[in-house]
């Protein structure tokens, strides 16, 4: 195949520090990088219709005023999995392309679930703490097995199937829900909404952020599980409503939560709250020993990050240069 040479110099700015590698090779197929990680979005807009591409994480939001400022892009990319800081549909329209790269964290997503879920059965957090104040508590801290168990996902995607294959080993019924029909593989069984919600045990969260999955968790989706379940989420904190989910835990219904994400997280995943007051929910849930939680890094590894950037480059090239 011939290289298409209409791209080559593309210049394209990036406002988030990523892996080098990413720069490298957007380099080697002639583009022209640069580096803005400090500028507010007002200044990034009045400069964007000098570039071809941008690449993005978080930092603020790629909205209509921003796409109708960037009149000669060519494509968004974001070095993560989801794109819901983008307005994609109006972006879509102006002919621009979007590039996420799920398949460059899910590896670390599915190990991070599987960390926090073996944690909290296994009392580590409470246990290590206990023998750090002198205590040697076996029997209050006697574990539970997966094994036998029956493990819910909600979403079968990249990261859901990353999850489902790291269950493979530990003899667990995988079941899934999805939107979309035939997902399931030798990994999980694709099952109605009823029948995960009559037969789950531990429940996995495994969705992007959009109108279905915001605030999908509620008091009603709670009270149709048949038995008391666990809970994990490593997908986006919106897809709980945080209220039910305490309320769900003060009344046994949910027995443990494993969190990544949170609901009240800002648009950068950078930060908790603009500012020190915390809502009450939250306040129990830091408080709560069958409670585990983490800062938005089941995708987070030092590997995942090399990998992000490989994607998004191999996108970027299969794109525009092939």
């Amino acid at each position: 195949m011939i290289p298409d040479t209409r791209y080559h110099k593309m210049k394209i700015l990036h406002i988030d520090s990523n892996h080098p590698v990413l720069m490298e090779d957007l380099a080697l197929l002639g583009c022209k990088n640069h580096e803005d990680y400090t500028s507010s979005k007002t200044e990034i807009e009045a400069k964007i219709a000098n570039y071809d591409g941008i690449v993005i994480r978080s930092r603020f939001k790629i909205d209509k005023t921003f796409i109708d400022a960037a009149t000669n892009l060519k494509f968004i990319a974001r070095v993560g999995a989801g794109l819901e800081s983008i307005d994609c549909d109006y972006a879509e329209s102006k002919g621009i392309v979007l590039i996420a790269a799920p398949e460059g964290n899910m590896n670390a997503v599915g190990e991070h679930a599987l960390g926090m879920i073996l944690s909290l059965f296994n009392n580590l957090k409470r246990a290590d703490a206990q023998i750090r104040q002198g205590q040697w508590l076996r029997e209050a801290n006697r574990g539970l097995e997966l094994e036998g168990k029956t493990v819910g996902l909600i979403g079968y995607g990249n990261m859901g199937k990353a999850f489902a294959k790291k269950l493979k080993g530990f003899d667990c019924e995988v079941i899934c829900y999805d939107i979309k029909e035939n997902v399931g593989d030798e990994n999980c069984q694709q099952v109605s909404l009823k029948e995960l919600q009559e037969k789950t045990d531990v429940l996995s969260i495994h969705t992007p952020h959009n109108n279905q999955s915001y605030k999908m968790i509620d008091v009603n989706f709670i009270n149709n599980f048949k038995k008391p379940f666990y809970i994990i989420n490593t997908a986006r904190g919106t897809a709980i409503v945080t209220n039910d989910l305490v309320d769900g835990l003060k009344s046994g219904k949910i027995l443990g939560a494993c969190l990544d994400v949170l609901e009240y997280e800002k648009l950068s995943f950078e930060n908790l709250f603009e500012n020190k007051e915390l809502p009450n929910a939250f306040e129990y849930l830091i408080s709560s020993e069958n409670v585990l939680l983490s800062p938005h890094i089941a995708g987070w590894t030092v590997e995942s990050k090399y990998k992000l950037a490989k994607t998004i480059t191999k996108k970027i090239e299969q794109h525009f240069f092939n």
